[in-house]
């Protein structure tokens, strides 16, 4: 039957029951679910099996959850209903399956758990019946899978020690008398069912050693039909946190189950845990699993050598809260930070003959020890990032990576390469106790010595101090190669803040760096300014006193804007000392008296003319101030000329992002995006009319709700820059805007707008 259900279970401690018809809607939706709610804690997991021919009719569910208790239940039609309930003690069950013993159409439920056996219970009288204990494995059991080939049943079985376990469950004959001879014999386990009157066998059909730390999980590849019956190959899968993931046949003359040859996939070095499942496709040709870093990984089976296992190109990101987006000056990429400590690098992929585009994760520049906060690029391939650290580290492309973008976005090398490229080091590599990206250049690649016994075995060996390799790239590169073969090397740290690094700005000549620090008192709010060309710094602009939560130059340079946990803001003109670069002073600041947020202003952004600047806070007030051009004229008294130069936009939920387009709409009004902390994104336009702020001024165009938009906090948005596309700015160019945004869901989007409708 075509597959159209689904089940799943979750921390909210319920079980839904998921019905997708693809012809008719109920209520306009495509998926119909029914939740099922009895556990008091976690479902942790579950597993459902149809018991007649019609599958609408009646599906039989086991869930697991933390409370120690696996529960069954039944659905009929469309009414679902909680049969029965199994205690475990103080124990916890780790998985369920459930099946139908050889020849019958009596269900078996099996179960693993921490006990470190496998509990079967056969339905009899429409009761589940605890019926065996099969002992054997030495630590907690995470994985069971039933399997039915020919007239006997297969169980599956993977734990804590290392080892997989396949059980084999047939009919017995009765009429054989035990003959009372000395042949070694496997130990049976038997038992009866009282329904049918039948009598089982379980015996151990064989263990499996070949993972070297706890194996996850166990599937085996799925049936499939042939000539009108259903065929089941012997061929598992398992996945461990040995980082590799292999695939078992027995052999064909023997019948012992062995690893089959070469096939152990899996992630090399990096900085990376194992596996947690994975699963065949459904016919068998590929296989996907998922790692601890929240990664997937998919192979394909080579259709000449069965062998041989390749990566395929699969989607990736963020596993943790996204906290900062930016576009590439010129606008072909984007790089984000997480809390998940990686930095990406995400640009279109241009295939050869296809039209399509379609956006991948290209390089991960920075995977760090600590939660990474905010970035800034300086221009083109370097950008400086920092985390819940005191300092902050700037990265610069290397040669490999330059290469590789070239030829998967389609972009022409000379187009990317500049003067100093020649210099380059290839790539970057992170020393086995280190934190930091080290260089290396063509010279540091050593031979790899071949893996002959003696040099395998010396300690110094098992951790190379070079896991880079050059890679030449057509296509995205899968996970393995993100995590050790794409870093960038960081070419400078910055030392001077005295806590956890929260926001930094680069001036749009990058000159200049401006950063500051998580802060409670005014001695720590300080921004401090750093050069880019010597790496020193600057000056030190003392007037916030609580976290600063975004810095923002002027499109002009001319100007940089603070907002802070202390609810105010601070303007900072430049004024040109040739001794020792820019020196910035404080022109204009709003104070007790003169603030109109009443919380946090955790945003601001500039409008492209530099005369008007917009702050958006808690208070769920978003609001345009100005006419900073005033300020470069008038020496004197410039405080009093910034005032806000809109009325109060009340966008009904506390802002946390607000970002203006460099493009105006076609009749000249300033494009406004801003994301809120449920997760929408609202985007108006604004102009100013007359003398005095008007509620007119602003049009809201579009509110892009939460289907489209995130699911929890907007935390950043960016519009693309159009700078660098005066060569080929065709109609299509300057009529779509492209508006990247990130939020706490773990996701980083970008949405086309079309300013002509707005």
């Amino acid at each position: 039957a075509s597959e159209t259900e689904l089940i799943s279970g979750g921390s909210d401690k319920q079980l839904i029951l998921w019905e997708w018809n693809g012809t008719v809607t109920w209520n306009n939706q495509l998926v119909k679910s029914i939740p099922l709610k009895g556990h008091t804690e976690a479902v942790c997991a579950v597993d459902a099996v149809y018991q007649s021919d019609e599958p609408d009719l009646n599906l039989l569910i086991a869930s697991a959850a933390s409370d120690s208790t696996v529960r069954i239940w039944s659905r009929h039609g469309s009414e679902a209903t909680f049969i029965e309930i199994l205690q475990f003690g103080n124990g916890f069950v780790m998985d369920v399956c459930l099946s139908f013993l050889p020849g019958s159409n009596v269900p078996i439920l099996a179960c693993g758990g921490d006990d470190c056996k496998i509990s079967l219970f056969v339905q009899q009288n429409d009761q589940f019946q605890k019926t065996l204990m099969l002992p054997g494995h030495e630590d907690w059991i995470r994985g069971i899978e039933w399997a039915l080939s020919g007239e006997d049943l297969f169980l599956a079985s993977c734990a804590q020690d290392c080892l997989i376990r396949i059980w084999k469950v047939c009919t017995k004959s009765k009429q054989l008398p035990e003959t009372e001879d000395d042949s070694i014999r496997l130990k049976e386990n038997v038992f009866t069912v009282k329904d049918t009157d039948t009598t089982y066998a379980v015996t151990l059909e064989s263990v499996l050693a070949g993972h070297e730390n706890w194996v996850c999980a166990v599937h085996w590849q799925p049936s499939f039909s042939k000539d009108g019956s259903m065929q089941q190959p012997m061929r598992m899968l398992s996945a461990s946190m040995d980082k590799t993931v292999i695939i078992w046949e027995p052999d064909k003359e023997t019948g012992v189950w062995l690893e089959q040859a070469s096939v152990r996939v899996g992630e090399v070095g990096g900085n990376t845990l194992g596996f947690f499942d994975c699963q065949f496709s459904p016919d068998g040709s590929m296989v996907v699993a998922h790692a601890f870093h929240g990664a997937l990984h998919l192979w394909k089976q080579a259709t000449v050598n069965k062998k041989e296992w390749t990566p395929e190109v699969v989607i990736s990101g963020h596993f943790n809260s996204v906290e900062d987006v930016k576009w590439d000056p010129e606008g072909e990429f984007i790089i984000s930070v997480g809390s998940d400590q990686t930095t990406r690098l995400f640009a279109p992929w241009k295939r050869k003959e296809e039209t399509e585009v379609t956006w991948h994760e290209i390089a991960r520049p920075q995977v760090h020890g600590y939660d990474m906060r905010c970035l800034a690029m300086i221009g083109r391939f370097r950008f400086v990032s920092g985390a819940d650290e005191k300092v902050l580290r700037v990265f610069r492309a290397p040669k490999n990576f330059i290469e590789n973008f070239s030829s998967i976005t389609g972009t022409p090398m000379e187009k990317l390469c500049s003067h100093e490229s020649s210099d380059l080091p290839e790539g970057a590599t992170v020393p086995a106790l280190g934190l930091s990206n080290k260089a290396v250049f063509e010279g540091d690649m050593g031979v790899q010595p071949a893996e002959d016994e003696e040099t395998f075995n010396t300690i110094s060996n098992q951790y190379p101090e070079i896991y880079f390799q050059p890679l030449i790239l057509t296509e995205p590169p899968p996970e393995d190669h993100l995590l050790q073969n794409t870093l960038w090397p960081e070419i400078q740290k910055l030392y001077g803040h005295g806590y956890e690094i929260f926001c930094v700005a680069c001036n749009n000549s990058n000159t200049v760096i401006a950063s500051a620090c998580k802060a409670s008192k005014k001695e720590h709010a300080a921004i401090i300014l750093w050069s880019t060309s010597s790496w020193k710094k600057l000056q030190s602009l003392s007037f916030h006193n609580l976290t600063v939560t975004q810095l923002a130059f002027s499109p002009n340079d001319k100007f940089l804007l603070a907002v802070s946990r202390d609810r105010n803001w601070s303007l900072w003109r430049k004024r040109d000392s040739s001794e020792s670069g820019p020196v910035f002073s404080c022109c204009a600041y709003t104070d007790k008296n003169t603030a109109i947020h009443s919380r946090i202003i955790w945003s601001c952004d500039w409008a492209p003319d530099s005369k008007y600047f917009i702050t958006g806070s808690r208070d769920k007030k978003v609001i345009i101030w100005g006419q900073c051009d005033v300020l470069v004229t008038t020496e004197g008294g410039m405080l009093d000329s910034i005032k806000p130069c809109s009325t109060v936009l009340d966008a009904g939920d506390s802002v946390t992002a607000v970002s203006i387009s460099r493009v105006l709409t076609p009749d000249g009004r300033l494009i406004v995006a801003v994301g809120l902390e449920n997760g929408k994104i609202i985007l108006y336009t604004w102009k100013q009319s007359g003398q005095e702020p008007a509620a007119a001024d602003w049009t809201t165009c579009l509110e892009i709700g939460n289907s489209q938009s995130h699911a929890l906090a907007v935390k950043r948005l960016h519009w693309r820059p159009q700078v660098g596309r005066a060569g080929h700015n065709d109609q299509k160019s300057s009529e779509w805007l492209q508006l990247a945004s990130c939020g706490a869901d773990h996701c980083v989007k970008i949405f086309n707008v079309n300013r002509f409708v707005l």
